[in-house]
Order: C-alpha cells, then sequence, then structure tokens
C-alpha cells in the first residue's frame, strides 16, 4: 500500500493522529486549565442528570468519564464535550421507566443495552458517510438553537442562583412563572454568593484576562459562602452545596442483548440516535463556526457510536454533546480535544480524591457560572446580522429561537431545519424567467431583460435562472402557457440555458411537451448555452430526439442563425423591427437593422 493511502488509511480510523502532533505546549496549559474548570462544572451536573434518567446518581459521573475521552479521540470538534445531557436523560426516563422501575438493576440493564444500540446505530450511520446530512442544518438554525438553549440553560438555574425549591424541569415559560410563584421565597444569602461569584468572573474575564475567569469566580463565590456560613451560621443561611459525591472509578459492565429486549429497544434506540446526533453535531457545528473550524459530520457520528459503545461497557448510559459543559469548555478556552480528555481524567482523580471536598462547592455559584456561559453563548453580532440581512434567514432563526423555548429542545433543530428546507424549496420551485432582447445601447448589442427592448415579433427569448425538476415544473409550465397567451405570434422560442443547472426526468419531458406544442402551432422551441451535464440528462432521458438535436446551440450568434432560417418571411418583409443581422437581407422593408448581437 503507497504511503499516501496508509496515512490516509491510519487519519481515517485514529483521526486523533492529524492534531495530536500539532500540539505545543502553550495549548496543554490552556487545555488543561479549561478542563479543570470543566471537570468541575460536570460533579453536580452528573449526579442531577442520572437523577433525572432513573439511574443512579453515581451513573451520571460515569457517562461523563471514558465516553467523553472516546469522543473527543474520534470526533472531529475541538470543544464538543460528550456526556449525560439533560435532554437525553428525559427521554431515557420517558422511553424506559414503562418497562422497569427506575433506579433497580433491571432498568440499568436496560439502560446499558439503549446506550449500546444507540452506539451501534451511530456508528453505521458514520460508516454509512451519512454525515452530509448535518449540512441541512442551516447556519441560522444553530445561531437560534444555540441563542435559545442558553436562555434555557439559565432559566433552569434561576431556583440554584437564588436558593429557592422549586420545580425547574418545564420548558421556559413555565419555569419563569413557577420563578415568579416564589419571588418572596428568595434566599438572600445564596443569591449574595451567586452575585459574587457573577462578579468576581465578569471582572476577571474584563481586567485579569489571562486568569481562568470561571475557575476565580468558583473560588470567589465559595469563599464568600464560607464567610456567610461563619458570620450568620449555616442554618440561618441556608446555602446550598454540591454534596458529598460517590468515591469509585466507572465498574465494568455489559449490556444484554437477547432478542426480546432488542425488538423492544428498537423503535426507542432509532429515536435517541437521531436526536442525540441532532445535538451533538448541532453544538459541534455550532462551536465551530464561534472558532473558525469546520467539523466531518462522518467523523462526529462515528466518534458519537464509539463513545456510547464505550460507555456501555463502564456504566454509562447514553451520551452526546452537552450544551452546557461544551460551552464552558470553549469559554474556558480549550484549543483542543486534549481538554475534553483531561477533564475526563481530572473527573476521575476528583472523585476518588476530592468528592468529599464537592461538600463545600454552593450550588449558587455553580448556577452563576452557568449564567456566565449562556451569556457567551448567545451571537448577539450574527443575530442582529441575520435580522438585517433576510427575512427568510430572520424566520428561520425566530423559530427555532423560540422553539428551544417554548418546545422541546430537541423539536427546535428539527422546526429550524424543516423549516429551512420548505423555504428553500420555495425559492427553488419558482426559477425566475426573464425575457431577453439584444440591446443597441449595450457594447456589440449584448442580450438584456429591459422591458423596453426591442422584441423580434416571431421568435422571443428567454433564460430560466434555477434548476428544472418536479418541484418547479408546474411554475415554468404556467410561464410557458402565459408566454403562448399573451404572444400568440412569437411562435419561436429560445431557451438561454445558462441559468439551469439541473434538470430531472419531469423537467426533461416539460421541454419536450413545450416543443410538441409550439410544432403543432408552426413553430419550435430551442436551447442555447447548454451545459454538458444538463445535455446528457435530457439525452439519457429521452427529451432530446433526432429533431430536437437540432434545436440546440452552443451561441446566440449561431442560434440566431439557424433559427432565422425557419421563420415566416412573409412576416419578416414587412416587418420593421429588424433586430439581427440577417434581417438586413430581408426584401420588402428597407430599414437599417438595428444591430447584431453578441
Amino acid at each position: 500500500m503507497a504511503p499516501a493511502r496508509l496515512r490516509s488509511r491510519l487519519t481515517w480510523l485514529f483521526p486523533f493522529l492529524v492534531w495530536l502532533p500539532k500540539v505545543r505546549p502553550e495549548d496543554l496549559r490552556a487545555d488543561l486549565m479549561a478542563a479543570l474548570t470543566g471537570a468541575i462544572i460536570v460533579l453536580p451536573q452528573g449526579v442531577a442528570f442520572a437523577t433525572i434518567a432513573g439511574m443512579p446518581p453515581e451513573y451520571g459521573l460515569y457517562a461523563g468519564m471514558v465516553p467523553a475521552i472516546i469522543a473527543a479521540l474520534f470526533g472531529s470538534s475541538r470543544h464538543l464535550v460528550s456526556g449525560p445531557t439533560t435532554a437525553a436523560s428525559v427521554v431515557l426516563f420517558s422511553s424506559l421507566s414503562l418497562l422497569a422501575v427506575p433506579g433497580t438493576p433491571d432498568y440499568v440493564s436496560l439502560a446499558l443495552t439503549l446506550t449500546f444500540m444507540v452506539g451501534v446505530l451511530e456508528l453505521a450511520l458514520g460508516f454509512a458517510r451519512l454525515g452530509a446530512l448535518v449540512n441541512f442544518i442551516s447556519h441560522s438554525v444553530v445561531v437560534g438553537f444555540t441563542a435559545g438553549a442558553a436562555f434555557l440553560i439559565a432559566a433552569k438555574q434561576l431556583k440554584h442562583f437564588f436558593g429557592l425549591e422549586m420545580d425547574s424541569s418545564g420548558h421556559f415559560h413555565h419555569i419563569l412563572i413557577e420563578f415568579g410563584q416564589h419571588l418572596i421565597d428568595i434566599n438572600p444569602s445564596a443569591t449574595a454568593v451567586a452575585v459574587s461569584t457573577l462578579l468576581v468572573g465578569i471582572a476577571v474575564k474584563r481586567w485579569l484576562p489571562r486568569m481562568p475567569y470561571m475557575i476565580a469566580a468558583m473560588l470567589g463565590g465559595s469563599l464568600v459562602a464560607l464567610g456567610l456560613n461563619a458570620w450568620l451560621g449555616e442554618a440561618n443561611t441556608g446555602i446550598a452545596t454540591v454534596g458529598a459525591l460517590p468515591a469509585s472509578l466507572p465498574p465494568l459492565s455489559a449490556p444484554t442483548s437477547t432478542f426480546d429486549q432488542i425488538k423492544q429497544l428498537a423503535p426507542t434506540a432509532l429515536a435517541v440516535t437521531l436526536f442525540a446526533l441532532t445535538e451533538a453535531v448541532s453544538i459541534a457545528r455550532a462551536l465551530a463556526a464561534r472558532g473558525g473550524y469546520r467539523i466531518d459530520g462522518n467523523q462526529e457520528f462515528i466518534g458519537q457510536g464509539l463513545s456510547n459503545i464505550a460507555g456501555s461497557f463502564f456504566s454509562g448510559y447514553v451520551a452526546t454533546g452537552s450544551f452546557n459543559r461544551s460551552g464552558v469548555n470553549f469559554e474556558a478556552g480549550a484549543r483542543t480535544p486534549l481538554a475534553a480528555i483531561f477533564a475526563a481524567l481530572l473527573l476521575m482523580v476528583i472523585v476518588l480524591l476530592v468528592a468529599p471536598l464537592a461538600s463545600y462547592l454552593p450550588t449558587a455559584a455553580m448556577a452563576a457560572i452557568l449564567f456566565l456561559v449562556a451569556w457567551g453563548l448567545v451571537d448577539r453580532k450574527e443575530i442582529r446580522h441575520i435580522l438585517v440581512a433576510s427575512k427568510r434567514e430572520t424566520a428561520v432563526l425566530s423559530v427555532t429561537f423560540f422553539a428551544a423555548l417554548f418546545l422541546e429542545l430537541e423539536f427546535a433543530i428539527f422546526a429550524g431545519v424543516l423549516l429551512s428546507l420548505v423555504l428553500y424549496l420555495e425559492r427553488t420551485s419558482k426559477p425566475r424567467i426573464v425575457t431577453l432582447a439584444p440591446d443597441p445601447r449595450l457594447p456589440k448589442h449584448a442580450f438584456s431583460s429591459d422591458p423596453e427592448v426591442t422584441q423580434c415579433p416571431q421568435l422571443r427569448f428567454i433564460r430560466i435562472d434555477g434548476s428544472l425538476f418536479f418541484g418547479s415544473v408546474a411554475h415554468v409550465e404556467r410561464g410557458f402557457d402565459l408566454l403562448r397567451a399573451r404572444h400568440p405570434s412569437q411562435k419561436h422560442l429560445a431557451i438561454l440555458a445558462d441559468g439551469i443547472n439541473f434538470v430531472d426526468l419531469q423537467g426533461g419531458q416539460a421541454l419536450a411537451d413545450e416543443a410538441k406544442r409550439r410544432q403543432r402551432e408552426g413553430g419550435d422551441l430551442y436551447l442555447i448555452n447548454v451545459k454538458q451535464g444538463l445535455w446528457e440528462t435530457l439525452d439519457a432521458c429521452g427529451c432530446i430526439e433526432a429533431r430536437g438535436a437540432r434545436n440546440v446551440f452552443r451561441g446566440k450568434e449561431a442560434a440566431i442563425h439557424a433559427i432565422y432560417q425557419k421563420l415566416d418571411k412573409a412576416v419578416c418583409a414587412t416587418c420593421d423591427k429588424r433586430i439581427f443581422h440577417e434581417c438586413a437581407g430581408v426584401e420588402g422593408h428597407r430599414s437599417k437593422p438595428k444591430g447584431e448581437p453578441n
């Protein structure tokens, strides 16, 4: 095998061989600082997500260890951090709670089996090179989804920021209504800790940019909490902390694979796969756009698949891209995927050695950090640009943003993608049909679309700007009908095909049908400047017969010369337009020709 081909094969199998040798010492330092922040962030989240999923608390931490390492090594994003998420936990609970009692060994076994099945499906989609599906997620969808998720992240932290006992599991408006009903119960001490954390983070980020502001903010908030507890007493402050965590590494596990279980879980596995991939790739694309690089959708599919397969053998349930931790990773200055790997390794160390100290970390401080992350995820400059530049993209942005706030988070992506496709199809289904004619005011009498330009009484030139496919055929046929109805004397129609990039069977048949109609009326249809691909498609579908082939021309001059021979010379003899060079030799009206087209 040639060295270049072998190197290409190795980098496809082991993508980390591309970026790992390029890591510089300064990248290692930045990644390590970002990893420390990410490892601390995942401590309370992992426990909370596992509880939401109906799993034992430690499984949320396990899902942020091995799966995060595998996803970072085999994915293509520099900043994506995989692990447990709110949405994935909710989907898992809603699916499996009908089959087993949450928290029981049977429930855990089903969750591990589902995780393995999801990983296999993700891996299969990656190997099938279906990563191009992410290309249908437009930039406006990504911006709107990111902003909506940021608002949702902040809303879900209100209870911790203000020290409230409230339900924050609903949609954005439900959380705000619930928050409004608990305003009188705000804990001043917890709020003071959160505000202090927020102010320290903002101050360090603005005036000490070299210092990791998130860690500084956490330390500042923790010190304020210690001070308030010492001054007023813990019983009076009521400042909640993360609490003690189990000190153990993920034990080995094995998903069961009985036919009945696979059959039972197959529909859920497919739904979770599509959702998890969409969420992960959307986050990866959003962060890649912010970081100025590109991701490989196929590689992300493979990375996510391998991470879930590995996770199912290391006591991790369904993992996907996390908006919270990925946003923290990006904002904390991560430069390479090593940040996610370091965060997972540090999480293992923290769980083993420092887990008891988590009881001193206030949840209010964690909430303030996530407020900073949410603020950083809102791309205000790009939102303003979209609002000014395009009404269509504004609609896509708005639908995605409000769907993320008021509907399911994963549905926001699907809604934005669907609207993008609908608007694209609506635009491409109505290609412009432009009438052209030689303009004596232009150099060499080039063709112009100015309606004031003189037209030939027997021949009309048009240009179709767009593809002829099943979705646009009806619009083009209506255009042909209008031309025949409004200009019955122009029995000959010449189409400049420069703007036609694609024709399917139905589009080719529409051209053939129009040619037959005009031939029955004593005229014909002609194609000029036909591209090679367009000609091959028309020829393959049988839309160009022997006679039709003679009506296809490479340039306008050759087309005019040939078409002129078919015009009714009796009409030409009385015509005073004389817009073509060939008109000069016609007996009858002796006016000077107006020019020769290019």
